[in-house]
């Protein structure tokens, strides 16, 4: 039972931040367009940590797009993005460099159809998958390892596995 309520925690404060960084990245115009940068894709290395990142990252992504106003084919289609770049990360989560891929190559090879179809940015297709594979490598091969490298001290007092909230101090813990 602990270890439900815990991943469903877990999930529900990545959503969260997930959802928090969006809106902020839209506020200074960096969230969409045919050049993104979302600093909450960073967040799509979270599943090197916890299986909980998968559902909280899609969830988040989800909510971001309702919240800062996207057509109703990037609410889906950039979900199932995230979603699929969160799973690929799940996957690969042994390799600290490899877990940053997945969400690159699905954003790259999704969004520019979104961006082309149901919101009408010129440029063609190989152009955006450039552009947004760009703002991915950015969000997530360089400050998403940033993120491993900061949370990787870590990672046993922030995404516990076992129910028990741990503490530096609590040998029990560790």
């Amino acid at each position: 039972m602990h270890k439900r309520i815990l991943f469903v925690t877990q999930a529900a404060v990545i959503a969260a931040v997930y959802v928090v960084l969006t809106v902020f990245a839209s506020v200074l115009n960096l969230a969409s367009g045919m050049i993104q940068v979302r600093f909450s894709e960073a967040l799509t290395v979270l599943p090197y940590f916890t299986p909980a990142a998968i559902p909280g990252l899609a969830i988040g992504c989800l909510l971001s797009n309702i919240i800062t106003g996207c057509m109703l084919p990037d609410i889906i289609f950039g979900t199932l993005a995230t979603l699929i770049g969160a799973v690929g990360s799940w996957y690969l989560r042994k390799n600290r460099i490899l877990v940053t891929v997945p969400p690159v190559l699905a954003n790259a090879l999704i969004i520019p159809f979104v961006l082309t179809y149901a919101y009408g940015i010129p440029g063609g297709i190989p152009l955006q998958m450039l552009t947004v594979g760009a703002g991915e490598v950015i969000s997530c091969m360089i400050i998403g390892s940033l993120l491993i490298n900061v949370l990787k001290p870590a990672q046993r007092y922030i995404f516990q596995r076992d129910g028990r909230i741990g503490h530096p101090f609590d040998t029990d813990c560790l």
